[in-house]
């Protein structure tokens, strides 16, 4: 079932709020009152509403096959979560939730207990309670229903500002956006001080043992000016991405070489030996574990197999959705889930955070603070304008691919230009597994 935007954001705000109220309910239990368990001073807890909504839209295909959208739900639950976690504390500097007590836990942001009932969850509405959300959402008409949501969309809009602003002014950090904060101190300096007195008791209240990390040394602030993509910098996270890209091709050439006896791109643009969902995963798993790279391997191992089976898994989909093509198949391999990620590559992502983290990325970072600072800039820029362009030309010629196997004809000029210079030849050199998926679709369209 496909999901239009306007049915998944009214998604996004149902489960929101049947998040916040499990939160309060699982609270009162323990605390024997009401606590307002959400980040947010509404009844919305938007982790979970964008847990379901990915479910939804990338679960959607193994609906009735209750273990393998189990195992989906679960991944997608933990790595929002995980995700969360990290953000809240990297921005806010708070950590609302902590398993460090709890068995099979990484860095007290998932563990084994939280992830079993985010399958459990997913399971639930992916099968059962979101076809009757569904059914409800298309029965509401069309001008009421546009007009509550937008309704509910400026006081979630409004409610996120102010706390963000509140709990920035409170933690006493990032100048940038404690200009919203002086903002709206401007404006009314005694609404702003009930607001952060407010978001600090509500906050201390549901959370008492929210912690604080320190701020950086000063020493790490001289060095940001001084040296070339320094710490973890868009700049130094920008190269990783490219060195990642250009060797995860090389090394899916190389596999494929050997494994099915044939060299093949295996490249994601149509410029140069690049593939973008390694590229991706190294500078993802590098921002996310960049912080806890000195923890222990098991640690670095699991993150590395959970996240990167996530994110093969949500890249095929988009592929998918976006394109019309399918990239890669797991189909044959044992434990694959939907086709699109396997328990065995799954794996081999958690040895190459592991490698990455702890052999690799100290002597790429080393290496790339080496080159002079503007230097560096000018190549960042015009690497990163080229990447952009390949990027966007390789999106139209994919597409133009898939409508030509749809026997679309090209109707203006930059179409015709994009056919002449991409024929079907060419892409199914760039892209051979997009071939076979095309020559499927050629086949369907004939049965019918």
């Amino acid at each position: 079932m496909r999901y239009t935007g306007y049915e998944q954001i009214w998604m996004f705000l149902i489960y929101s709020f049947l998040g916040w109220c499990l939160e309060v309910i699982y609270a009162a239990a323990g605390h024997k009152k009401f606590v307002n368990r959400g980040v947010l001073n509404g009844i919305l807890c938007p982790v979970y509403g964008f847990s379901m909504v990915f479910m939804l839209v990338f679960m959607d295909s193994l609906k009735g096959k209750w273990f393998y959208l189990f195992l989906g739900c679960t991944i997608i639950g933990t790595v929002t979560e995980l995700i969360t976690g990290l953000a809240l504390e990297k921005i806010f500097h708070l950590r609302l939730w902590n398993y460090s007590e709890k068995k099979f836990q990484a860095g007290g942001y998932i563990c084994v207990t939280a992830s079993l009932v985010w399958g459990l969850l997913g399971l639930i509405a992916v099968d059962f309670i979101n076809p009757f959300f569904i059914m409800i959402i298309r029965r509401v008409p069309g001008l009421p229903g546009m007009v509550l949501l937008i309704v509910s969309l400026v006081i979630l809009a409004a409610d996120t500002v102010t706390t963000t602003a509140a709990l920035l002014k409170i933690k006493n950090q990032n100048p940038a956006f404690l200009e919203i904060a002086e903002g709206f101190t401007q404006a009314s300096k005694s609404l702003e001080g009930f607001i952060v007195r407010l978001v600090h008791r509500r906050v201390n209240r549901a959370y008492p043992s929210l912690k604080q990390q320190e701020e950086e040394a000063e020493q790490e602030r001289v060095c940001r000016k001084t040296v070339f993509a320094y710490g973890c910098s868009f700049c130094k996270v920008f190269w990783i991405f490219m060195l990642g890209a250009f060797l995860g091709d090389l090394t899916e050439t190389v596999f494929c070489r050997f494994s099915m006896g044939s060299w093949m791109s295996r490249s994601s643009v149509v410029y140069g030996t690049f593939s973008l969902v390694w590229g991706f995963g190294v500078a993802g798993i590098t921002i996310l574990l960049y912080r806890y790279r000195n923890q222990e391997d098991r640690y670095i191992f699991l993150a590395g197999t959970l996240l990167g089976g996530a994110y093969e898994y949500v890249c095929s989909v988009f592929t998918e959705l976006a394109f019309g093509t399918v990239f890669w198949d797991y189909s044959k391999i044992p434990f694959n889930l939907g086709g699109r990620i396997n328990l065995l590559f799954c794996f081999f992502w958690g040895i190459a955070a592991w490698v990455w983290m702890k052999l690799l990325y100290p002597k790429v970072s080393a290496w790339i603070e080496k080159i002079p600072k503007k230097t560096g800039n000018w190549l960042t820029c015009f690497t990163l304008i080229f990447m952009i362009i390949n990027v966007l030309l390789s999106g139209l010629a994919l597409n133009r691919y898939s409508e030509r196997a749809c026997g679309i004809t090209a109707d203006n000029g930059v179409e015709i230009w994009i056919d002449e210079r991409f024929s079907d030849e060419r892409m199914e050199r760039i892209y051979p597994s997009a071939k076979i998926r095309r020559q499927q679709k050629k086949q369907k369209q004939k049965q019918m």
